[in-house]
């Protein structure tokens, strides 16, 4: 999920140790694709076990962010958000996760400043919500979050935004500015992640089909042609660079907006959440999470 930024109910693909596996089906998904490849893992096919450990409870991930105040990686995850020291503030002792605020399975997520979230997903025991939450916000760093729209109405798989825009997937592509009032957008595009410019101008999506990109803010999408087949996708803040992940683990970077992209490194096992800044990439993968300071070529804890 980018930084500093950052579905009516379908299926909810949670990338798993199995690449991409649909965990809760809504709808019907086309078959074929990159759906189809689920089971593909990078390396030699054996789960990751690089990066920092997360506890067995969060289940599946479908969110990462880094604060930009904190340094803190965000973790969004079904049992709730949980809080990796910043690597930048590292200690002798272990890297230790620690959840944060109520239990919500928290779907779609994006941050957008310091200590203020944005997500999707259901509440859990805990949580006085209705189910799905609609597009919830929190600003005290997870503590607490309260609703800003769509409330018992739309389940947010996907979210990304840029500086005034927010971008989201609920079994519709649509986009809000002020967080209540929604446009729909390109009813052709089925998206399980995205990621927005600063401008909002363009739009890239993951797709069943592979990546494709709006250059219109979402109204109209493309395909890419020749691009790798992209699970995650993330913008990094202040540029046109773009990073994905696919689904054997490759990472891939695009310097021109999505337009092209090149192959950077590999992360094994099956991803479920990338992040992007200028000074790192952060790969969820069987609930590990890596993170790589050379553009993808590799990958550790921290």
């Amino acid at each position: 999920m980018r930084n500093g930024e950052r579905t009516h109910t379908r299926t909810l693909t949670a990338l798993t140790a199995a690449g991409l596996l649909a965990v809760t089906t809504a709808c019907a998904e086309p078959e074929g694709g990159v759906r189809a490849q689920a089971g593909a893992r990078g390396g030699d096919g054996a789960p990751n076990s690089l990066g920092v450990a997360l506890p067995e409870e969060t289940g599946h991930v479908h969110g990462v962010g880094v604060d930009p105040g904190s340094g803190e990686v965000l973790v969004a995850s079904h049992s709730g958000l949980y809080t990796v020291p910043a690597p930048e503030r590292r200690t002798r002792e272990a890297t230790v996760p620690a959840r944060v605020g109520p239990v919500i399975d928290l779907m779609g997520f994006t941050v957008r400043g310091p200590g203020h979230y944005l997500a999707g997903g259901h509440p859990g025991g805990d949580t006085d919500m209705p189910d799905p939450v609609g597009l919830i916000e929190t600003r005290d760093g997870g503590r607490s979050w309260e609703s800003l729209s769509l409330a018992g109405e739309s389940d947010f798989h996907a979210l990304a935004a840029g500086d005034d825009l927010v971008v989201g997937f609920d079994g519709a592509l649509r986009a809000t500015g002020d967080g209540t009032v929604w446009t729909d957008l390109d009813p052709e595009v089925a998206a399980f992640d995205l990621a927005v410019s600063d401008d909002g101008g363009t739009v890239v999506a993951a797709t069943d089909r592979g990546p494709v990109r709006s250059t219109d803010g979402g109204a109209g999408f493309e395909a890419v042609a020749e691009a790798p087949p992209l699970a995650l996708v993330d913008w990094v803040p202040g540029g046109e660079t773009v990073f994905g992940v696919a689904v054997d683990g490759g990472v891939h970077r695009s310097e021109n907006a999505g337009a092209t992209w090149e192959r950077t490194g590999e992360l094994p096992g099956g991803p479920e959440a990338l992040h992007a800044d200028e000074d790192q990439v952060i790969v969820v993968a069987d609930r590990h999470v890596a993170r790589s300071t050379d553009l993808g070529a590799t990958f550790d804890a921290w």
